[in-house]
């Protein structure tokens, strides 16, 4: 095989790619996210500068079900995405995530850089109650629940999709060969081709379990704001650079 085709495959391993090249389709991709209020100086330990906590001390916990992702198959995650400033324009930060697929997290953690670990998430409708878990290693870390389309909290599609098209950032972080540093990198993405087919509102709970592999309950629930529950279909385009902390380092 010569240099061409080693640099066109899209992924490792090269006789059988991890995911294929992009960009990348979902659809009916269904999200349960509560929001809630945390501590502030749990949320700034977590937040790599320059992006800053937007001083809302929201955090977002989510669980996404994603039975139709090119490219990625069926799949479900879960895990913490904290609202911030970036250069004086609101970002979320994405601080963790849970997947039950293999494609996904390697795609997620090389080209965006998602915090993706293996995990066990869960969303399901539990007779009259939207339901989502996480399990890591056989423990359950993780539970938020919500009244399932309660009648009067349907809401404005386009108010939702113009939430998704927001500025999302994660922190990309890659070694070298001798262990050092290679990529290290705040990478910033745009949802695209954004169809907002329900968006629900109301009342949720959430319950935290502290772990050590998976330390969501770092970030602790001091008052739940609400739930939000909608479905899309979207696409995940390639993302860009917003930082690169080795160019400032040096």
């Amino acid at each position: 095989m010569d240099q061409t085709a080693v640099l066109s495959a899209p992924s490792m391993p090269l006789m059988n790619p991890s995911y294929p090249k992009g960009p990348y389709r979902f659809i009916d991709r269904e999200y349960f996210i509560v929001v809630y209020e945390s501590d502030p100086d749990a949320i700034r330990a977590v937040v790599p500068e320059p992006l800053a906590p937007n001083g809302s001390n929201r955090v977002f916990y989510e669980w996404i079900n994603m039975p139709d992702s090119s490219g990625f198959g069926s799949y479900e995650e879960s895990g913490t995405v904290i609202p911030c400033i970036f250069e004086g324009r609101p970002v979320n930060y994405t601080a963790m995530m849970f997947l039950n697929d293999e494609p996904p997290i390697s795609a997620g953690r090389e080209i965006w850089g998602f915090p993706k670990r293996w995990g066990v998430p869960k969303l399901s409708v539990k007779v009259d109650t939207l339901t989502g878990t996480l399990d890591y290693s056989g423990e359950r870390v993780a539970m938020g629940t919500m009244v399932y389309k309660e009648q009067g909290t349907f809401r404005d599609p386009q108010e939702r999709a113009e939430m998704l098209a927001n500025t999302q950032v994660n922190l990309k972080l890659i070694p070298d060969v001798n262990g050092r540093p290679k990529i290290a990198q705040l990478v910033a993405y745009n949802l695209t081709d954004i169809t907002v087919k329900g968006y629900w509102s109301g009342p949720a709970r959430l319950h935290l379990v502290p772990h050590v592999n998976a330390p969501v309950a770092d970030l602790p629930v001091r008052r739940i704001v609400g739930g939000r529950h909608f479905i899309a279909d979207l696409t995940l385009p390639y993302g860009r650079v917003i930082h690169d902390y080795l160019a400032t380092a040096n």
